[in-house]
């Protein structure tokens, strides 16, 4: 199975995204096709040896839409389709308006001039026919696939009344004599045209503005690089890269490969990811990641991962799906989508048909004008447009800011199901800590000239090992070593220690029942202990020779992440699998009152599925294995950026920066996408329920009130603007 996302065109509501989902749902060998509206693109999974994306792009073309399959550059061929799209509206709507102020002007002040019906036919016609044409190459290519949407209601509209004037311009006298009033309706089909690609116009300049989190961070991504060949450095483009090829990143050039570097010593903003605004120190062995900037020296790295497959590229990948992905919330309006428009053609047939014999009946004017009158009107204020943006235009925004803030959701669900968090669960280490243990304090047993020696035999004992505390023992004396010697022999003892020798000479660095069974008791070492650090013993011998406290440092946003998660009323717990003494000094300083230690990964699934059981939305973060079971057990899962693949595979939520204070700020933008959903919806809603009525008449027995079609397309234009602009509010908060 393949998974893809690929980019939609020519899509004018949300009808038209249901249009194009089912059409590809139909095809023999796709297993899901999600269609967002917002973002203008299908979320495909599909089985290659079944169907292939050229007959899937067939599919959608017959159906009236457009498909880019093409696997290189398909955000930049989307662009160039949408600025093409977008440059040729603004040429139409430049047309309409020319024609429909003229046409406006004389229609109301102007119907005692002779010919002005011929003049009126003459304005309307360049609206019409090259204005509006979309409209009904659209409507015609959906009729013949026996489906419909909001072009539908715009062409039969505009249609309607075009036609119907036009037969009273060529025959007044036919219709005098079996007496109808021959009125004419030009400025209805001109008006409704211009407004409605008014709207739509609007519409679209407000969208490229939603997706601009999403451009900038495929702008981070350099489209050539400088490799190093035997010839010399060439430049070439970064679809021709290779794992193992050379690249040459010289100052203020971004990287292009997440790769190792292999010669230069430099400084690397990687604030795109991190969040850190201080360049880090890059040399010989480091890794670098595409998008990052050099600050200083030439640098020469050989690629580890290239395409698609840097960690740019899936967070780019992973934001796309989120943006296309559907709330459950969206599913009410996705069902209401598919029968509006047949309902809406029926609600105009109806109000015809009644209008007609009322009028005729009870009215002393010709009821067939009214009745056409309302028929139109009613196709042009129904608005599946608002309906349709309401949700993925709220949920696109969101995802995008997110992004912006170093936090990647992996889809609408996530997003929704946050703002109902009222638990968050949190393990320590990585999470709470920075998960890289330091030498906080040490005792030394011994005379200032054997610590020399002994240092350097710790030093190149610890460089055999990956342990934490092993890597903060070298880190903490590296500088204090001159040159390491290697040990004659060298042994890991799995949860107790390390042990080596030297000419004959044994030396442990562990635990103290490891290290040295004889060590008398030390006030130190209780009050470490009593502090949560980790003690650990060196000895040569058996015979003690110094006492090292170990401790993670705590990060700097933790406690206000905390007190920020608890102004938001959630109850916060931390769990760990640490000793009870370290856990309850974390707990402390970062002020969580809620702790388990000495938990293992069945534990703290438990945990989870015990508050669940009482009724609680519970949010699990963590960054490592040990947490995948519970993080996948939770109701949302957050995982931390800079932990593990596993529990980053698992998260619906990735805080790409390792940052706790991410955390409250995710909940609270879910809270916030999710109430500008409610408004949407509402007013969405609210727009059909009032307007359509309105617009059948029901006001005009009461007192008299009649909405013009010219009127009513200007409102359905507004509707479709006003869910967009309330949707971009979320990136100015």
């Amino acid at each position: 199975m393949i998974k893809c996302v690929l980019p939609v065109l020519e899509m004018s509501c949300s009808v038209c995204a249901g249009n194009v989902e089912s059409t590809v749902r139909s095809l023999t060998g796709v297993k899901q096709a999600v269609v967002n509206f917002a973002t203008e693109s299908l979320s495909l999974e599909y089985d290659e040896r079944l169907i292939t994306l050229d007959e899937i792009q067939a599919a959608v073309e017959a159906a009236g839409y457009g498909l880019i399959v093409s696997e290189s550059d398909r955000e930049t061929q989307r662009e160039a389709a949408n600025r093409r799209h977008y440059i040729g509206m603004r040429r139409r709507l430049i047309v309409a308006w020319l024609c429909a102020i003229p046409l406006m002007i004389l229609s109301m002040w102007g119907m005692h001039l002779p010919y002005i019906d011929t003049i009126l036919l003459a304005l309307t016609l360049p609206i019409v026919v090259y204005a509006g044409r979309d409209f009904y190459i659209h409507a015609w290519k959906q009729l013949q696939q026996r489906t419909s949407s909001m072009d539908t209601l715009v062409a039969l509209s505009t249609l309607t009344a075009l036609l119907s004037s036009l037969a009273f311009t060529l025959f007044p006298h036919y219709w005098q004599s079996k007496g109808v009033m021959p009125h004419t309706y030009y400025e209805a089909a001109g008006m409704i045209i211009t407004f409605v690609l008014t709207g739509k116009f609007l519409e679209e300049r407000a969208k490229r503005h939603t997706s601009s989190a999403l451009k900038g961070l495929i702008n981070l991504q350099p489209q050539t690089a400088l490799k190093h060949t035997d010839a010399g450095e060439q430049e070439v483009n970064i679809a021709t890269l290779k794992v193992g090829d050379r690249i040459v990143v010289r100052p203020g050039e971004r990287v292009t490969v997440d790769g190792m570097v292999v010669s230069g010593e430099s400084y690397i903003d990687e604030s795109m990811i991190t969040g850190e605004p201080i360049p880090a120190t890059k040399r010989q062995g480091d890794k670098v990641l595409a998008g990052t900037v050099n600050k200083g020296g030439i640098l020469t790295i050989e690629a580890q991962s290239v395409g698609s497959d840097t960690l740019l590229a899936q967070i780019v990948r992973r934001v796309q799906e989120a943006q296309g992905s559907k709330a459950p919330v969206q599913r009410i309006a996705d069902r209401i989508s598919r029968v509006f428009v047949p309902t809406i053609i029926g609600l105009a047939v109806v109000t015809f048909i009644i209008w007609y014999i009322c009028g005729n009946r009870y009215l002393t004017e010709d009821g067939a004008a009214y009745a056409l009158l309302t028929a139109i009107t009613v196709l042009v204020i129904a608005c599946p447009c608002a309906l349709g943006l309401a949700t993925p235009m709220a949920i696109m925004v969101g995802i995008g800011r997110a992004a912006r803030d170093h936090i990647l959701i992996k889809d609408a669900v996530a997003l929704e199901k946050m703002c109902k968090v009222d638990c968050v669960v949190l393990d320590k280490t990585g999470t709470l800590t920075c998960g890289t243990p330091r030498m906080i304090n040490a005792k030394w047993f011994c005379t200032e000239k054997e610590k020399e020696t002994l240092i350097n035999r710790l030093y190149s004992i610890e460089k055999h090992s990956e342990h934490p505390i092993a890597q903060a023992l070298k880190r903490h004396f590296e500088a204090e070593v001159l040159t390491p010697i290697t040990p004659d022999k060298i042994e890991a003892i799995t949860g107790e220690g390390i042990q080596a020798t030297f000419h004959d000479t044994v030396y442990r660095i562990g635990k103290k029942s490891f290290a040295e069974k004889s060590m008398p008791h030390d006030i130190e070492i209780a009050q470490w202990e009593a502090e949560g650090y980790s003690v650990v013993y060196y000895s040569r011998e058996n015979e003690t020779q110094a006492i090292f406290a170990i401790s993670d440092t705590i990060k700097a946003t933790a406690s206000t992440t905390i007190a920020h998660l608890r102004q938001q009323g959630i109850a916060v717990y931390m769990l760990t699998g640490d000793s009870e003494a370290a856990a309850r000094h974390v707990a402390q300083a970062v002020g969580i009152d809620s702790i388990v230690a000495n938990t293992l990964p069945q534990d703290k699934e438990d945990f989870i599925g015990r508050l669940q059981q009482r009724g609680h939305t519970v949010a699990m973060v963590g960054d490592g294995i040990n947490d995948s079971q519970a993080l996948a057990r939770a109701d949302i899962s957050i995982a931390m950026g800079q932990g593990s693949d596993i529990a980053m595979d698992v998260a619906m939520v990735t805080i790409i920066n390792s940052d706790p204070e991410r955390i409250s700020r995710a909940i609270q933008l879910s809270r916030r996408t999710v109430r500008v959903i409610k408004e949407n919806l509402f007013w969405a809603f609210i727009y059909n329920i009032v307007c359509i009525p309105v617009a059948a008449g029901v006001l005009y027995p009461i007192c008299g009130v009649l909405l013009n079609p010219m009127w009513a397309s200007a409102a359905m234009a507004f509707s479709s603007v006003s869910v967009v602009l309330n949707s971009l509010r979320l990136n100015r908060k």
